[in-house]
């Protein structure tokens, strides 16, 4: 959970911006899963969603005490709190056409998402706990997701276990092994 004093001032954060940045795409680049061709899964923690807060500050120009606890508390839903882990899903199609097609064919595929972890059922993900997402003609592009693991499964894990992660949508049907960097990098979700 993060709370203002683990935020920088915005002057701070203008000086250190560059780096923090940088620090921050590498981050997450070890904490992407593309599902197919068209389903990108961010997995957030505690820094993607600090760099994400530091941003909103900055870009709104927000300095007030409340309106600062304001992010924090919208933001502080997607940091993983050691029993799960949470993960901005997107569904992108590069043609508008093809999108808003895709988009109406893909209604509920975020609740088709799964994590896999060797000798275990699939874990399913609670989905969009902020707001609805989708209508009865189309689903949204992004979607927020919580994936729960007991410990068993954490424990497996954490220890390099298979973990797959898949769609068992109808329209889009699609499955890939974690890469071991990627499963190293949110094992470090769950020591939290």
């Amino acid at each position: 959970m993060l709370e203002k004093q683990d935020l920088l001032s915005l002057e701070e954060y203008a000086e250190k911006r560059s780096k923090i940045r940088h620090d921050t795409i590498q981050i997450k680049k070890l904490r992407e899963v593309h599902l197919g061709d068209h389903i990108r899964l961010i997995f957030e923690n505690r820094k993607t969603v600090q760099y994400q807060i530091q941003e909103m500050l900055r870009i709104e120009k927000i300095f007030e005490s409340s309106e600062i606890q304001e992010e924090l508390d919208v933001y502080n839903a997607l940091v993983p709190n050691g029993a799960n882990l949470k993960a901005t899903m997107m569904i992108e199609y590069p043609d508008v056409e093809e999108r808003i097609e895709a988009l109406s064919r893909l209604i509920g595929v975020e609740k088709s998402i799964y994590f896999q972890v060797e000798g275990h059922e699939k874990v399913f993900p609670i989905c969009n706990e902020d707001l609805e997402r989708e209508t009865d003609v189309k689903t949204s592009a992004v979607h927020f997701m919580r994936f729960e693991f007991d410990q068993k499964m954490i424990q497996d894990f954490v220890a390099g276990s298979t973990v797959k992660i898949g769609s068992t949508h109808s329209n889009y049907d699609s499955e890939t092994i974690l890469n071991s960097e990627s499963q190293q990098a949110l094992s470090g979700d769950f020591s939290q």
